[in-house]
């Protein structure tokens, strides 16, 4: 039998021993712990590092865009129409009558008065042909009277039955015979008289003197102006008139009386105003236009017939269109487009319908609102339904004199990406 110091000693190693394999399960638990949650925080590492390449990818993918928003056009619209100035008459002169001229007594630039002498024509073959007719008139006036005369002592000698009834007849015949060539006498001398006055060329109204096409001993031929040489070109300066070709769309902008702007292509801040004095009836077929005729007042004389002008006629009762610039637009076969960006950041192309070529921007009439943020330069193979990054344009600089500061050295400001770019077709107003 052991002692109890004996037990107490066995007891001791034991106790220990389970104390410490304790102890090193704990330390395997924590290790392993570690080791677990080591893995997870690299796992964790390395997924939000694939996510965030994979998101920086993305964004280095996307397409940067910048984009304008449409601008409220003007209140009153206008069309533009070319047009040229006449004068209120206007007539090339003509001989009328076979000749050489003696001398001309207007030239270009000049002005006249109705009546007023242009030229002078000297017409032998006329003088002697009216010489001839005027002689014959008196041998048949001679004739005349001796028929007269004869048919009186007949119509005497009839009543004492001297003679017969058909010698009375013939002597009344003679008579009337006689009359009759002395009426184409006087004809033919009048026509001759009238063509020695046409040697004279006179000013038919007044005006001024275009164009001056004869010199001293030219030969002139009366006619037509298909075979003959215009000899002067007159046109009445003090009033002005203009035919212009309205296209069909704007027939019920015109009315006799409206007042239209008229501007001349070295004065464009200085138009002249017009009224519509005349309105054709009817749409010419060919070109679907209708012709409008504009009076204009020159006392003056500043403007000049035959000037190049262009014709701005007031739209009434359009509604107001927006104006984009034209690198916008992109055009296909079903027309006029542009890309659109929209609050999720993806790409929208819109059918719109286009107005007038300003030339710095373009009409829409339908298709946008001023909110909408249209692409500048739109890529060919932008889709619908494409996300891209979008960065607004900077604002187009104010032109001189509107209040923006001016660059140093008076250069012109740079232009925006908003006003840059190849112009669309979008087809000019007529």
């Amino acid at each position: 039998m052991s002692s109890p110091a004996s037990s107490v000693s066995d007891d001791v190693p034991v106790a220990h021993g389970q104390g410490a394999a304790r102890r090193a399960g704990r330390f395997g638990l924590l290790a392993l712990a570690l080791l677990l949650g080591g893995a997870g925080a690299r796992t964790y590492v390395n997924a939000a590092h694939a996510k965030s390449v994979e998101s920086s990818t993305q964004d280095n993918a996307l397409k940067t865009v910048l984009f304008t928003h449409p601008k409220a056009g003007q209140g009153q619209r206008t069309v533009a129409l070319p047009a040229t100035l006449r004068g209120l008459n206007e007539a090339a002169i003509y001989a009328r009558t076979n000749g050489y001229v003696r001398a001309w007594k207007k030239d270009i630039g000049d002005k006249v008065r109705k009546g007023d002498v242009l030229a002078i024509i000297d017409t032998p073959e006329v003088d002697q042909d009216l010489a001839q007719a005027s002689a014959t008139l008196e041998q048949i006036k001679a004739k005349l009277a001796l028929a007269q005369s004869s048919l009186q002592r007949w119509e005497g000698l009839r009543q004492g039955d001297a003679v017969s009834q058909q010698e009375l007849d013939e002597r009344r015949a003679a008579q009337q015979q006689a009359q009759a060539d002395l009426a184409a006498a006087k004809a033919n001398v009048a026509r001759l008289q009238q063509l020695h006055d046409f040697g004279r060329i006179t000013a038919p109204f007044d005006g001024v003197v275009v164009r001056r096409n004869v010199e001293v001993g030219a030969l002139v031929a009366s006619g037509s102006a298909t075979n003959t040489k215009e000899l002067f070109y007159l046109a009445q300066s003090d009033a002005l008139r203009l035919t212009v070709a309205v296209p069909q769309a704007y027939v019920g902008d015109v009315a006799i009386g409206k007042e239209v702007n008229v501007k001349l292509l070295e004065k464009p801040t200085a138009p002249v105003k017009g009224a519509i004095t005349r309105v054709s009836g009817g749409v010419d077929v060919a070109t679907r236009s209708v012709q409008v005729e504009v009076a204009l007042p020159n006392k003056e004389g500043k403007l000049l017939p035959g000037t190049y002008v262009e014709v701005a006629l007031p739209l009434s009762g359009a509604a107001k269109a927006l104006l984009i610039p034209p690198n916008t637009l992109q055009f296909r076969q079903d027309g006029a487009r542009v890309a659109v960006v929209g609050d999720d950041d993806k790409i929208a192309l819109r059918p719109v319908k286009l107005g007038r070529d300003l030339g710095r921007a373009v009409e829409v009439i339908s298709g946008l609102s001023p909110k909408d943020a249209v692409v500048l330069n739109p890529h060919d193979t932008i889709e619908e339904g494409e996300r891209v990054a979008k960065r607004e344009a900077p604002p187009e600089p104010q032109p001189q004199g509107s209040g923006a500061s001016k660059p140093a050295g008076g250069g012109e400001g740079r232009s925006s990406p908003a006003s840059t770019g190849q112009t669309g077709q979008t087809g000019r107003t007529g």
